[in-house]
Parts: C-alpha cells; sequence; structure tokens
C-alpha cells in the first residue's frame, strides 16, 4: 500500500492564537487571531487570510502553522475568517463575509493593535480567488484601503477554457485537483448563476478593470488547472499599471506547497511569498 505523506504542523510557542466570533452580514462568523507574543511595536500591520478548498472545503484550523509562520516573518497580526461555504452557501456568501471580516479588522484595528495603513489580504486557491474578489469590492466601494494583495495559485475563472484547464484532467492527474473538480466547484458554488452572467466578484478573471488593485504578489504550479488563467491574470494587473510579482514553479501541481511542504520547493515558495508579505508591509 502507499504511504500517504501528512503535511506536518509545526506550531510556535512565539505567537498568541484567540477566537472571536464576529458579526456577519447574514450571520455570525469566527475569526481566528494570531499575534506575536512579544509585540515589538504598539501597532502592527495585519493580515486577513482566506483559507482555501474549492469554495466548498475547508476551516482555518487547516492554516494555523502557516499563519504564525505569517506572524513571526512579517512582524504582523493575522485574521484568519471561517466564511460560509458552498453548495449550502453559494455565491455571495463566501466574498460578504470576507467583506465583513475586513470591515471588522479596521473597526476594531485599536483593539488589535494594529496599523489600518498597512492592511493585506492573502490566501490560497479558492482563498486566493476570495481574495483577488475582495481586492476588486474593497477598490469599488471605497470604504477601505489595502496595501497588498496575495492571491496564490488562486481559483478566480469558472469558464474552464484555457490550455491549463483542459492539461490538468482526471485522467492524467487523478489525485490533484484537476479539471472535473474545479468544474463540480465552480457549479455549486455559483449555485443558480453557474449559467448566468457571472460577477467579477464571484470570478475575478472576469473583470474588466484591473487598474486601481493594490501591489501583487502571486505564483502557480506548471501543472496546476489554474496556471494559465493565473498567468493571464498577472499580465493584465501589469498592463493595468498593478505591481506584480509573479513565480512558475516547475513541476508543481495544486497546493504543492502545503500538501508536501516539506520538500525543498515548497520550502522556496513558502519563503518567497512569505517573505514578499514581509517586505510589503514592512517599507
Amino acid at each position: 500500500m502507499r504511504k500517504i505523506q501528512v503535511p506536518t504542523m509545526e506550531r510556535s510557542e512565539n505567537v498568541i492564537t484567540s477566537r472571536r466570533y464576529i458579526e456577519g452580514q447574514e450571520s455570525e462568523l469566527l475569526v481566528k487571531i494570531y499575534e506575536p507574543k512579544d509585540r515589538t511595536k504598539p501597532k502592527l500591520p495585519v493580515v486577513l487570510w482566506i483559507h482555501g478548498g474549492g469554495y466548498v472545503l475547508g476551516h482555518p484550523d487547516g492554516d494555523d502553522s502557516l499563519c504564525e509562520r505569517i506572524v513571526i516573518k512579517a512582524d504582523a497580526v493575522v485574521v484568519s475568517v471561517n466564511y460560509r461555504l458552498a453548495p449550502e452557501h453559494p455565491y455571495p456568501a463566501a466574498i460578504n463575509d470576507c467583506y465583513s471580516a475586513l470591515k471588522w479588522v479596521v473597526n476594531e484595528s485599536e483593539e488589535l493593535g494594529i496599523d489600518v495603513n498597512k492592511i493585506a489580504i492573502a490566501g490560497a486557491s479558492a482563498g486566493g480567488g476570495l481574495t483577488a474578489a475582495l481586492a476588486l469590492l474593497a477598490r469599488d466601494k471605497g470604504e477601505i484601503n489595502i496595501a497588498f494583495q496575495m492571491p496564490l495559485y488562486p481559483m478566480i475563472d469558472d469558464r474552464n477554457t484555457t490550455a491549463s484547464s483542459y492539461e490538468i484532467n482526471e485522467e492524467n492527474m487523478p489525485r490533484a485537483w484537476n479539471r472535473e473538480n474545479n468544474i463540480a466547484a465552480w457549479k455549486m458554488y455559483l449555485g443558480e448563476n453557474a449559467s448566468k452572467e457571472v460577477s467579477p466578484y464571484a470570478a475575478p478573471a472576469r473583470a474588466m478593470e484591473l487598474s486601481g488593485l493594490p501591489p501583487t504578489y502571486t505564483c502557480v504550479g506548471d501543472l496546476d488547472p489554474f496556471r494559465d488563467e493565473t498567468i493571464d491574470y498577472v499580465k493584465r494587473l501589469a498592463s493595468a499599471g498593478v505591481p506584480v510579482e509573479f513565480h512558475l514553479y516547475p513541476g508543481c501541481y495544486h497546493g504543492f506547497d502545503a500538501i508536501f511542504n516539506n520538500v525543498e520547493i515548497s520550502k522556496r515558495a513558502n519563503n518567497e511569498y512569505i517573505d514578499a508579505l514581509a517586505r510589503a508591509l514592512n517599507n
């Protein structure tokens, strides 16, 4: 029987974690707050972290170790939101919850000890998709200024028409996130809107205008079905005048950095995107 490698979850004694329940637009939301045990400044940058899971799975607990590493390396507070999941709660439940969490972070900035001029939003996979969507929504509402966004291998295009979305399928990548998984997840997330015109707040690749978005870091593996939609997003950000840094990792499939987090390329990817976040928030 093939042995399955379970990702290691190293926890830090230098990070304090707490839980709070906040008021969302339609329901109460859990947020997890990670902060340095020994603060060096009265106010720190903040990262709103959004977990992945294809819009249908996941919980903040799964990213404890990563959030702690961000706290330590970026000297920041991290707030991770437990948004509602499809199919029970299709779009726009998740993005509404993320925006509620973002507003809560700003409203509670004094209590949290954070600098509202240094707000970053970040997440991976569906969390990356929600990060990109939240950046668009915040830009358009004009209520909150986001200093940096980090949508990692983001799930941003429901149309599944790119070359990589066909290339990475059930036949050749049965154990990784593939075309068939992606189509099923988008149908659950979009619900009755799946066959209609889709909002860019649901599928950010559909946004017509990307100017005015915050500086961006993103990455993707070249065996990820999201490879081409991520590359197109990067090109369009650059064309719109948005500062963007992008990394393409050879031989890597979707979620490689989390699934096999002890191999060299995963460590390198993890270090590179956390370093980018730290630079953006501490300049």
